[in-house]
């Protein structure tokens, strides 16, 4: 196997400025954002302008980078739009924009052609001519379709090597083609290709035969219903050096809705990973805790896409709605130095003496809630999301460090 010669860049969903701050924290290179009403997720997932040229500012601050998606299948309202919001972009210095409708590809080249553009997923890129025509167009990455196995998307790297390529390694997978799908739409008139999709591929299915209305196909035996349409997570970090090899220099956590957790955690899996190949290189050993760590944060089981020839999407199990062996505590808000004492936001309800540990960027430590202390200094033996308490700890916790705990239905 060829190995790489150059460390891709390692790109986290911030779907708010609290996700990029925790993205930053953790060691990622780059943070993707939606721009205002024009990415493909729920204005949950966008930055207002303030808020991205805040991020911008911040990461720039860190050495990291921060690319704004527009990457809607534009009409011609959103074109409007686009006119309106893309001088505002230019003026928050973000490093890059998400495009993949041609339309907004040549808007975006006419009115902030300072402004390097990385071609969507959503594009369904697939072969090395497609890259040569964005790459003519002015294209300067190209996040290839998800649906391409790593020994092609190195065979376009070595036959394009001015372009960039991404892919991405880890998070939820749509069943259509390169995300572009119509159920949504169909079922709720909420299009995921508006940025506003309803995940009706998650719900539960029965499969009926039309003269046997009353005799469902059961897909899994012993379960009443099967996600026939949901697949199972991505996950490539046992593979990273595979990935590497194929020449790609961005690889790509999903997930701008998920949680700040999520993202600390996954961030920091696939940091520690990058990290051993690069100083390790041929000498890198795939280290389990890894990908244990990966199975702490929400998922559906996971899979390795079409990355190889010998597997392909996977759908979920019936029973599996999703994963998750640990959830947040809480997010440390500041360190007390004088009084050893960390204040934390709480995020799911904490009781005293449960067991909990800080993720740092390169450890987990356990700490001691015996002692919980409200914000008026008293005592509490349990506290509730929203809630603020402070907890013993002697050495510096930077802000926005999560605290974790198992996840077990609270009494």
């Amino acid at each position: 196997m060829t190995f790489f010669t150059k460390r891709p860049e390692l790109l986290s969903p911030a779907g708010n400025l609290e996700k990029l701050r925790t993205a930053l924290l953790y060691g990622a290179d780059a943070v993707y954002t939606g721009a205002p009403g024009l990415s493909l997720r729920a204005a949950a997932a966008e930055m207002s302008l303030n808020e991205l040229a805040t991020g911008v500012s911040e990461a720039h601050a860190k050495g990291a980078r921060i690319y704004a998606a527009l990457n809607i299948f534009a009409r011609d309202a959103d074109i409007a739009k686009a006119r309106q919001v893309l001088p505002l972009l230019a003026e928050t210095d973000v490093d890059a924009l998400i495009v993949s409708d041609p339309g907004l590809v040549r808007l975006v080249r006419q009115i902030t052609p300072e402004i390097p553009v990385h071609l969507s997923t959503q594009a369904n890129t697939t072969n090395s001519e497609s890259v040569r025509f964005w790459r003519d167009c002015g294209i300067k990455r190209v996040i290839v379709a998800r649906e391409l196995s790593l020994k092609e998307v190195g065979e376009i790297a070595r036959c394009v090597p001015e372009v960039e390529l991404e892919i991405f390694v880890h998070g939820a997978m749509c069943m259509a083609y390169s995300g572009r799908c119509y159920l949504s739409a169909l079922r709720n008139r909420r299009s995921a290709n508006e940025g506003d999709c309803t995940q009706p591929c998650r719900w539960e299915y029965l499969l009926h035969e039309s003269s046997r209305p009353d005799e469902p196909f059961i897909v899994e035996e012993d379960e009443r219903f099967s996600y026939l349409l949901s697949s199972k997570d991505l996950c490539l970090i046992e593979y990273l050096p595979q990935v590497l090899a194929a020449g790609v220099s961005g690889i790509k956590i999903e997930g701008r809705m998920k949680s700040a957790y999520y993202v600390a955690v996954a961030t920091r899996a696939y940091r520690q990973a990058l990290e051993s190949l690069t100083q390790q290189k041929e000498k890198h050993l795939y280290d389990p805790r890894w990908l244990t760590e990966l199975e702490t944060i929400s998922h559906r089981g996971y899979t390795t896409g079409f990355a190889f020839s010998d597997e392909k999407i996977n759908e979920t199990s019936p029973s599996v709605k999703s994963i998750q062996s640990h959830k947040p505590a809480g997010v440390v808000l500041s360190f007390d130095e004088t009084r050893g004492r960390i204040l934390v936001d709480v995020r799911n309800r904490l009781r005293a003496g449960e067991k909990t540990e800080l993720l740092f960027a390169d450890d987990n430590i356990p700490i001691d809630t015996a002692v919980m202390f409200d914000e008026n200094e008293n005592i509490t033996d349990r506290a509730h999301a929203g809630s603020r308490i402070y907890l013993p700890f002697s050495t510096p916790v930077p802000e926005g460090t999560i605290l974790r705990k198992r996840a077990v239905a609270d009494q």
